[in-house]
């Protein structure tokens, strides 16, 4: 009898990843009645993170009223999982740039408040360990926003209290933690960042990511300038120097304002998942490994889901089968990169508004899963 653990991200915009992963289970199946195959949802961090950790390790989702990104309430979602005592958040269901029409897109007046006020009700709700997730960002306030709805106060020359937006960073000449919730100074925070920016500069958050969210060639300037000011302020007042961090820069400098003031770890978000599952752990014993994403093509190589399983698996000596929804790495770049198998779902020539439909998607990933269980029975005969 064979073991299988498929493990699997979704295929963006048309399977969850539980639901590539039953299919593929299906297909596996079909090849081989007598396999064992279990099933684990997995993300990299990003969207469907807060899902696949819920439904793996059990929890329930909290829908909470915050701040969207310019300050109107908005319905955003985070999981407590089993233990009661862990939080699984993505920033962007409060700070997001798709929470913002395309003209609304301003990161000098952008904020992170709603994050902060979805800790704060994780933590009054008796979560210690969160697991945040902060891609697609709308903002560039390098956390100030999050940081003031959990009681920072950040202040002027003059002592007054700035709003946490990214226009405020020039001006930030002090800051005051006296009236922070308690509670923060008893949480663990792993923070999943997949780019390594630094927190200004040429490679910096306003430099590289402040124009797609909204900013002209002077508004870039006027964020760069206020996250090197902001950075010297940190130095000064916390004796943190984050301004060359690696992943400072994510979302508008979150990543630094995690690492300053609530002494986060930074991490690739699939090894923040997979750490999170024990994953090391489930694949223990198993024959093979069946991951896969919507798309895979070289940056998939730079660290996105099947790369990351892929790698784990082969710490342990297990083949690795690769299905993507569309493929664009051939046999040997695959092999060269560590998968044994990897097979494209989609036929060549269908559409792919056809390929996208839910039950068209579904009966291509379990012929996928037909054909690797085919290749890797005839491998070991």
């Amino acid at each position: 009898m064979y073991r299988i653990v498929v493990a699997s991200d979704s295929f963006k915009g048309s399977l969850t990843s539980e639901e590539v992963a039953q299919n593929v289970k299906a297909g596996i199946c079909h090849a081989c009645p007598s396999c064992k195959v279990d099933t684990i949802c997995v993300a990299d961090g990003g969207e469907g993170t807060t899902e696949a950790l819920c439904r793996t390790l059990g929890g329930k989702l909290v829908e909470v009223t915050v701040s969207d990104p310019l300050g109107r309430p908005v319905k955003a979602s985070y999981a407590v999982l089993a233990d009661g005592l862990t939080a699984v958040m993505e920033m962007s269901e409060a700070s997001g740039l798709p929470l913002l029409k395309e003209c609304e897109r301003n990161p000098l007046k952008t904020s992170t408040y709603g994050t902060g006020e979805l800790i704060a009700d994780a933590l009054k709700r008796g979560c210690r360990k969160f697991l945040v997730g902060i891609g697609g960002s709308a903002t560039n306030d390098a956390g100030i926003g999050m940081l003031t709805a959990l009681g920072f106060r950040f202040l002027d020359a003059d002592g007054n209290v700035l709003p946490g937006a990214g226009e405020s960073l020039n001006h930030v000449a002090d800051i005051d933690d006296s009236e922070v919730l308690p509670l923060v100074w008893e949480a663990g925070f792993t923070v999943a960042c997949d780019v390594d920016a630094p927190l200004y500069g040429p490679g910096g958050a306003a430099c590289v990511f402040a124009p797609q969210k909204g900013a002209d060639p002077d508004t870039v300037k006027v964020l760069d300038d206020g996250l090197r000011h902001f950075s010297d302020v940190l130095i000064r007042c916390l004796g943190k120097d984050v301004g060359e961090l690696p992943g400072a820069g994510a979302a508008g400098g979150l990543g630094g304002g995690f690492v300053a003031f609530l002494n986060a770890t930074l991490t690739p978000g699939i090894e923040m998942v997979l750490d999170a599952i024990d994953f090391d752990s489930v694949i223990s014993g198993a024959d093979l490994v069946v991951t896969g994403e919507g798309r895979i093509d070289s940056q998939t190589l730079g660290g996105k889901t099947p790369y990351g399983i892929m790698l784990r698996a082969k710490k342990q000596g297990i083949k690795v089968a690769a299905i993507g929804g569309s493929v664009g790495l051939d046999d040997a770049s695959a092999r060269t990169a560590g998968f044994d198998f990897i097979c494209q779902a989609t036929p060549d020539d269908m559409p792919l508004e056809t390929a996208m439909l839910k039950d068209v998607a579904s009966a291509n990933v379990r012929n996928a899963a037909e054909k690797i269980m085919t290749l890797y029975i005839d491998t070991i005969k």
